[in-house]
């Protein structure tokens, strides 16, 4: 398939029939393990890629190893794959654009946008105004070269649930103003972590005008849930690598204490491992 036949698939999958199940990787293997499981497409998680490199979450990996990372999950499976970028790692419209294309050159055909600034003080968020800004940039860079709205797809995430800005009571409001300077930048999709109520997800849904993307919680509601709320695709972030981090953890608890038969019982067979990525033919195939 082609680039622009990729993103076209990327982006129908957001209008149904049912809603998008989005598994986040944070390396070849998980990715292709995600293929193996039957998904439709794979999303990186920055905060996964940025521990397996050895950085915490929050824009602190360089940019170009986090674009490498992105390009490994690429490379290793046949699906379309969008890239969390976080805040686009650079504050300024020209900033974020380039890290589009940067993401682009690394085949993924769609890109998550923070409108977190990583300030704890009082401006958690970027200005509405600078924010369309920037969203409108990684619109721009996502379309190079084809017509507006037919390259990479642009989700556009607002953190005002996730980092609990304000008062309760005003939140809601907060979210819809940014989803409309957000669907106006020319956004695809529109992502609201950390909303769990379901009346409130009802109303984004409502309001949003795009598809909206939520984030999978234990506590929230299940995916036929979300589903009869109208949301149009689920992610379930960093939640896979960290527990795939449990696991690790389990074993080292083991094996620090003389055993090793429970993890080995329970691992994936060396031949099912190989057989994700085959010959050294196939693998150059890719």
């Amino acid at each position: 398939m082609t680039y622009l036949s990729r993103s076209a698939a990327f982006r129908s999958l957001h209008h149904g029939p049912g809603i998008l199940v989005v598994p986040n990787a944070w390396d070849a293997v998980s990715a292709r393990l995600f293929e193996a499981a039957g998904f439709a497409c794979v999303g990186t998680t920055s905060a996964g890629i940025a521990w397996s490199c050895g950085y915490p979450d929050g824009q602190k990996i360089p940019r170009d190893e986090m674009i490498a990372a992105i390009a490994r999950v690429t490379r290793a499976t046949h699906l379309p794959v969008t890239a969390d970028i976080e805040a686009g790692y650079g504050k300024s419209p020209e900033a974020v654009a380039e890290t589009v294309r940067l993401v682009i050159g690394a085949c993924a055909v769609g890109v998550n946008l923070e409108d977190a600034t990583g300030d704890d003080g009082d401006s958690p968020l970027f200005e509405i105004s600078l924010q369309r800004e920037r969203v409108s940039a990684a619109r721009e860079a996502a379309d190079s070269g084809v017509g507006r709205g037919e390259g990479a797809v642009v989700n556009a995430r607002t953190d005002v649930f996730w980092l609990s800005v304000g008062a309760e009571e005003t939140r809601l409001a907060r979210c819809l103003e940014r989803l409309d300077a957000f669907r106006a930048a020319g956004a695809d999709c529109v992502f609201v972590p950390r909303v769990q109520a379901p009346e409130v997800i009802g109303d984004i849904v409502t309001h949003a005008g795009l598809p909206l993307n939520v984030l999978a919680s234990a506590t929230g509601p299940d995916v036929h849930a979300l589903e009869k709320l109208g949301v149009a695709r689920v992610s379930v972030g960093s939640g896979i690598a960290r527990e795939a981090a449990a696991a690790v953890q389990r074993a080292g608890a083991e094996l620090s204490r003389g055993g090793f038969s429970e993890f080995l019982a329970h691992a994936i067979g060396y031949g099912e491992m190989e057989s994700l990525f085959g010959s050294a033919t196939a693998r150059a195939a890719r």
